[in-house]
């Protein structure tokens, strides 16, 4: 299956992890799509106090 996403190397502590897995199974989500929702989450946020970030193509 072709995506569009980017592949990288992410590190977390430890506690963190666990924290985020949890979160992930009660939310029947991976811990990928789980890290995914919560980085669009805090962008929304920012851009709502920040205006919009403009992305250079």
């Amino acid at each position: 299956m072709a995506t569009n996403k980017k592949v990288f190397t992410l590190r977390l502590n430890e506690n963190n992890f666990e924290k985020i897995k949890i979160i992930a199974e009660k939310n029947k989500r991976s811990i990928a799509m789980q890290i995914e929702y919560l980085i669009e989450q805090h962008i929304e946020k920012y851009e709502e106090e920040n205006g919009s970030i403009k992305i250079n193509d």
